[in-house]
């Protein structure tokens, strides 16, 4: 009987408070300044409670869900990835005025040359039925006096695991931009005491973006490879507001002729 009781009560006492604080707001218009000095505080003390609720309650409800690890890969792939930032939350979500070499999470990593930094980054949580990444990165790039802006990716060890000539990388992302700009990515193998590098323009003709890179018009060595990471580097930001929905990796033998 109780367990029927007490829930009839909660909702009870929740229109009762529902029901005073919309009388308290049609009338903030005509209380005296004392009173609503005193709802002001007692309002604000709720809605940080009510505001941290919601946050929460957003990201586990929303799609997709916190930690996914799907990802769309070409046949015969041998290893994928999707980076931290877009598979579940970091601490801070966001930040402003953002310094070169600031570090989001264990894997990326933002470089520019800006002597006045008016770069404000944030993660965002994705919602759509068709988003595979829990969350996206939105770059919001306001005077840019730099002359470069770049993410730097780091590759988990196991990229490096068996990283042969006979591999092409595959690079998928979601992008969106306030308005066009060229965007490169650039892959960088270190081996030994050298570092071999592959550039390649996003095609940037629609939101789903794909580049490859061939391994074999490289000269790494095999045996040798020590790390590797990926650059995107973005032209002529200054303005504009783009936005990485996903980026996920992929690793795959070329087909034999």
């Amino acid at each position: 009987m109780a367990k029927h009781i007490l829930p009839l009560l909660d909702r009870a006492f929740h229109f009762r408070i529902l029901r005073r604080w919309t009388r308290w707001a049609q009338e903030a218009q005509v209380v005296d300044l004392k009173t609503l000095r005193a709802l002001r505080r007692r309002g604000r003390q709720i809605n940080s409670r009510v505001n941290e609720l919601l946050y929460v309650a957003e990201s586990r409800l929303a799609l997709p869900k916190i930690g996914s690890t799907a990802i769309q890969k070409p046949m015969h792939s041998d290893w994928a990835w999707r980076p931290e930032l877009w598979r579940g939350p970091l601490v801070p979500l966001g930040r402003s005025a953002v310094k070169t070499r600031e570090t989001f999470g264990r894997e990326v990593s933002v470089f520019h040359d800006c002597e006045i930094s008016e770069l404000t980054i944030r993660q965002l949580r994705n919602q759509h039925e068709a988003d595979l990444a829990p969350f996206g990165l939105r770059m919001d790039v306001f005077r840019f006096d730099g002359s470069f802006l770049s993410l730097v990716i780091e590759l988990p060890e196991s990229a490096a695991q068996g990283f042969k000539l006979k591999h092409l990388l595959r690079l998928d992302a979601i992008v969106e931009m306030e308005k066009p700009l060229e965007i490169f990515a650039r892959l960088n193998i270190k081996h030994g005491p050298n570092t071999e590098q592959v550039v390649r323009e996003l095609p940037l003709i629609s939101d789903n973006v794909m580049v490859e890179f061939d391994l074999s018009y490289t000269k790494m060595n095999e045996k040798r490879v020590e790390r590797v990471w990926i650059d995107l580097i973005f032209e002529g930001p200054e303005m504009n507001q783009i936005i990485l929905r996903d980026l996920t990796l992929s690793r795959r033998p070329r087909a034999e002729l």
